[in-house]
């Protein structure tokens, strides 16, 4: 393959800024492209080249299919990085870049396609040999349309047989998204239809299937890295139990509430799985733990993660960088066995949003912007003094890890960091934090998807 000279960043935000960070390591030349509601955008400056693609939306900007192609064959650029939302795991972008013979950086197109429709990725999962949660999926019958639920009143029947609660999920949800939680018949005959219409609406396909909801869960990630010629490694597992409306908040590496034994059993099996369906460049296979420590595939994402950070200051290895260089073609370098876990690290993200006021975005004027610093504190982030955050967008601003030899030191550092960071002007997520890490059951390890909620 050649080799990759010049990358578009189809994306925005701190993920476009840490592209670039490592092509600049790396020496290729980097093109950024922007709405005009981010022209003062940090990534644009530090680019080689940017051009404007749009107005704020990002349907008429950043998801603009035609927009960033001509951008990228104005610009010259051979590859494209996705970052790890927008288009990350869009087959159909994936497959325009190829048409124009320009590298999209991220696995197949058939695993993007295949693992990002939930119940054929369930469908993988299963032939590779990871266990499934109890559902539409996991006790279908081969005459059934895909695992999927069609009526409420056939969800409900089902629901009667694994027992409530009970998740209804959309086909081709994401990041949270098209998920609901039904208790009891009634909830779910209203609920059921939500799903539908949140899929329909956010996905362009409103099928959802229907698993039994796990108490008290705990969940786990894998991360995954494969190379062309076969060769798949995990890179550990990573704890994303804190979360708010099933978006996570805080994640940590090495996973704190586990048992050493289920950790390894968890990695083997992902390691496992991700070889078995050949997949190439970095991925990130999902798990859910009951309280009898049984684990279940929950869901693979092909792209890279925002957590990914933690899992780099545990094992030293650039995922940004691995990515790029598995998408030339190279291999991996290294086997399972090379690979180190050293220390612990935690990652918090910074959402402009006020926790106080339920969580009501805060975009607006940063009158003043002071990162934390010292030994074990990492900021990814794109504020700056006078940065004037937009409302069209995620409100992750900034992502805060702090790394230290053992969990307790990694804690430390990070309560210390969160005391130091000042973010002016707008309302941040940096207070909730603070409340976290002086809770009992945070220090005690006593994590699970309903912390905040209980």
């Amino acid at each position: 393959m050649k080799m990759i000279k010049k990358i578009l960043i189809a994306n925005r935000g701190e993920i476009a800024v840490r592209i670039i960070r490592a092509c600049k390591d790396m020496g290729i030349k980097t093109v950024a492209i922007f709405s005009t509601a981010d022209e003062e955008a940090i990534h644009v400056e530090y680019a080689d080249e940017a051009y404007c693609i749009g107005p704020p939306p990002s349907t008429e900007s950043y998801l603009k299919y035609a927009n960033i192609i001509a951008v990228a064959d104005f610009a010259n650029v051979n590859a494209i990085h996705p970052g790890a939302g927008f288009l990350a795991e869009d087959a159909q972008f994936a497959e325009i870049c190829e048409a124009h013979e320009i590298r999209f950086i991220g696995p197949s197109i058939e695993d993007i396609r295949t693992m990002g429709d939930k119940v054929k990725a369930l469908e993988t999962a299963s032939k590779a040999g990871l266990k499934l949660i109890p559902g539409s999926q996991s006790g279908r019958r081969r005459s059934t349309k895909k695992g999927t639920v069609d009526t409420a009143e056939d969800a409900a029947q089902l629901a009667e047989k694994i027992g409530y609660p009970v998740g209804i999920k959309a086909v081709a949800g994401g990041g949270g998204r098209g998920i609901r939680i039904a208790e009891n018949r009634p909830s779910l005959m209203t609920l059921f239809h939500t799903a539908k219409a949140e899929g329909e609406a956010a996905f362009g396909n409103g099928d959802v299937y229907i698993e039994k909801w796990i108490e008290e869960a705990r969940h786990i990630e894998v991360q995954i890295l494969g190379d062309m010629h076969g060769n798949v490694v995990h890179l550990g597992e990573r704890e994303c139990s804190i979360q708010r409306k099933q978006q996570k908040l805080l994640e940590e590496a090495p996973a704190a509430s586990i048992p050493t034994k289920l950790r390894a059993d968890i990695c083997k099996a992902a390691a496992k799985a991700a070889k078995s369906i050949g997949y190439t460049n970095a991925g990130t296979i999902e798990f859910v733990v009951d309280k009898n420590n049984n684990f279940y595939f929950l869901e693979m994402n092909t792209r890279i993660q925002v957590e990914h950070t933690i899992t780099e200051c545990i094992t030293g290895i650039d995922l940004i960088k691995e990515q790029i260089r598995l998408a030339m073609g190279e291999q991996l370098g290294y086997s399972q066995s090379d690979v180190e876990i050293q220390g612990h690290a935690i990652e918090c993200r910074i959402n402009a949003e006020d926790p106080a006021n339920q969580f009501m975005p805060s975009p607006g004027l940063v009158h003043a912007y002071h990162p934390p610093g010292g030994i074990g504190i990492r900021v990814d982030g794109y504020l700056y003094t006078g940065y004037t955050v937009p409302s069209h967008y995620d409100s992750l601003v900034a992502k805060l890890i702090a790394s230290g030899r053992d969990r307790e030191e990694a804690v430390a550092r990070l309560s210390r960091a969160l005391s130091e960071f000042k973010i002016e002007g707008i309302k941040t997520t940096i207070p909730l934090y603070q409340q976290i890490l002086n809770d009992e059951r945070f220090r005690n390890r006593a994590i699970f998807t309903n912390f905040l909620e209980t």
